[in-house]
Parts: C-alpha cells; sequence; structure tokens
C-alpha cells in the first residue's frame, strides 16, 4: 500500500479510503468484519463513514458494526484513520424534530457524542461535513468544532459535496478564529463525472484540502458493466441504466470498454488508477460488498497506466477545462 499525506496536515493515510456505506443494508455484520479484516491485512488505514449510514430505520447501524469490530481488538482502532459524517436527520422516519439536522452547535455537539457511542472510540479523527448548511454562518460551526477540538472528541474537519466558493468561505472564516479549518473534501470525481475539475479541485488544492473522490466508478459504469451484460451478469439500473439507454452514452462507454481491453487492463481498476494519477487527490472511496471487490481495488494502486492509455481516456472523457476558461476566455 501506498500512503501520502492528507492536504497540508501531518496525517498520512492510505491512497484507498475504504467506503462503508454497504456495512448493514447489503453486507451483513460478518462479512463487513472481514472486509475490515482484510483491507487492514492490505495496509489501509483510512475508514470512511457517516452517522446516517445504515439508512431509513436503520440510522447509525454502519457506525455500529465499525465499533463494534474496533471493540474486538483494541489494536484495531489505532492503526485506523476514522472519518465519519454530520448532516443528516438521524430521528426515526416521521419521526424527525427540529435541531436534528444539518450544522448547528447544537446538533454538531449531539451528532458527535452518538457516533462517538456507536463507533465505541473516545475520538474521530476526521469529522466531516455531509453537505453544505446555507442557514448556519460558518463563524458557529468553526466555535463548535474548537470546542471539541479542545475536548479531544474530533482532531480535523473534513467537508463533502462541497463548492469551490464554500470551501474558501469556510477556511477564511477558520483563519480569521486562527485555526486550522477544512483539511479535505470528499466529492463526486470520476472519468465520466470530471466537473469537479472546473472548481472544487482546484478550491482544495489552493487551500491545502485532500482531495477524496466518492463513486469512482460512477455507480459501477466505469466497472465493465457492458462486459458483464453481455457475459448475462446482472442488468445495469438506476443512473448507469440510464446512461446506456442513451446510443451516445452507450457508445462512449463501449469505446472505454474497448480501450481498456485493448490494454489488457480492467475497467474498475483502470478507473481507480485514473484517479490515482490526478492532482491533488488522496485516495478515491472504495465501497466493497465482498472480500473478491476489495482485492480487485487494491491491484488498481499497483497499476501504472501508460501515456498513450492516458490520452486515450482523455480522448473518450475529455474534462471541462479550467475555471473559468472553460465557460469564459
Amino acid at each position: 500500500m501506498e500512503y501520502t499525506q492528507l492536504g497540508r496536515t501531518g496525517l498520512k493515510v492510505s491512497r484507498l479510503v475504504l467506503g462503508t456505506m454497504n456495512f448493514g443494508p447489503l453486507t451483513d455484520e460478518a462479512d463487513s468484519h472481514t472486509i475490515m479484516d482484510a483491507a487492514l491485512d492490505a495496509g489501509i488505514n483510512f475508514f470512511d463513514t457517516a452517522n446516517v449510514y445504515g439508512w431509513r430505520e436503520n440510522k447509525g447501524r454502519t457506525e455500529s458494526i465499525i465499533g463494534n469490530w474496533f471493540a474486538q481488538n483494541g489494536e484495531r482502532r489505532d492503526k485506523v484513520v476514522l472519518a465519519t459524517k454530520v448532516y443528516g436527520n438521524m430521528a426515526a422516519e416521521g419521526d424527525a424534530w427540529p435541531n436534528h439536522d444539518k450544522l448547528s452547535a447544537l446538533n454538531i455537539r449531539r451528532a458527535v457524542d452518538a457516533s462517538l457511542k456507536r463507533l465505541r472510540t473516545d475520538h474521530i479523527d476526521v469529522y466531516q461535513f455531509h453537505h453544505i448548511d446555507r442557514s448556519t454562518p460558518f463563524e458557529e460551526i468553526w466555535q463548535a468544532v474548537d470546542v471539541l477540538v479542545q475536548q479531544g472528541k474530533i482532531l480535523y474537519v473534513g467537508s463533502s459535496n462541497f463548492p469551490g466558493y464554500k470551501i474558501a468561505q469556510a477556511n477564511e472564516a477558520a483563519a480569521r478564529r486562527g485555526t486550522m479549518g477544512l483539511v479535505s473534501e470528499q466529492c463526486l470525481y470520476n472519468l465520466a463525472e470530471r466537473r469537479a475539475e472546473m472548481e472544487i479541485v482546484p478550491a482544495a488544492r489552493e487551500y491545502g484540502l485532500g482531495v477524496i473522490p466518492w463513486s469512482p466508478l460512477q455507480g459501477g459504469l466505469l466497472g465493465g458493466v457492458l462486459k458483464k451484460e453481455a457475459e448475462g451478469g446482472r442488468r445495469a439500473s438506476g443512473r448507469t441504466a440510464e446512461v446506456l439507454a442513451d446510443p451516445a452514452g452507450r457508445a462512449q462507454i463501449q469505446a472505454y470498454e474497448d480501450l481498456l481491453d485493448k490494454h489488457g487492463v480492467e475497467p474498475g481498476e483502470a478507473a481507480l488508477a485514473w484517479l490515482l494519477t490526478r492532482p491533488g487527490v488522496t485516495g478515491p472511496i472504495v465501497g466493497p460488498r465482498t472480500p473478491e471487490q476489495l482485492a480487485s481495488a487494491l491491484r488498481a494502486v499497483e497499476l501504472e497506466l501508460g501515456e498513450e492509455l492516458l490520452a486515450g481516456l482523455d480522448e473518450i472523457f475529455p474534462g471541462p477545462g479550467p475555471s473559468p476558461e472553460a465557460f469564459a476566455w
């Protein structure tokens, strides 16, 4: 496993991030523990989760699965850089009350304590804002964060799904308080969805945030979906099915798979390896449902993409270009 600094911090993290969103809803607790064991054995030390994972009536379930895994062996927690998120309403469906979501100081305090209890730990290494809160000023948010840092409950703060201007606002507000501000941004970024290159990635690099792409395979679209379909595998659904229903979208994915077949590279591994070549990227989030999927993701770290292949990928999936040149001059 390769390691890098998380943004401008001294924290060393693996270049693959273990995403845990499937733990509970799609992967049972025993298999989730097996995947975490395999990830740690392979050198992955950066685990990502969120308080709402588990969804609907089981919000918090994923954090509890991770907490139970930590409790089985005290050394595990010491080896893991643990990241979770706050924003979503944690009340049971139909039982939501005001102040049980978003980024008010009250909800941040409540959410941290609840996550710590489920995760069965005394601190969170990277506490992430899951979305922007247009109603809460950053001065209030940072005041709440400063208290938690002083209490030792959190160490670093990251964002998720922030536009570039909010990254700038957040860190300028933190600078006025003399605090560190955001150190990472978790955003939708992959070969098929490169709009983050226009504003988010430049803002993150300017302010020293590590970029952590989520959905690196665009919901399976970049994982060899046409080949699997031809071999009688599970048919595409959701956003992937919508893309493939469009003749132009299907032709683009076919060209992608044909290019990688020519170079003898598996599509899913190539998509991850491509992200590892992008400036500012700390590491993509991989969310395996099985140990086999984790093994495939691990191979991407050692995969080197040649200049000809990289040029071919850019031709199939051209980026938007930098801002403002992408839309002005």
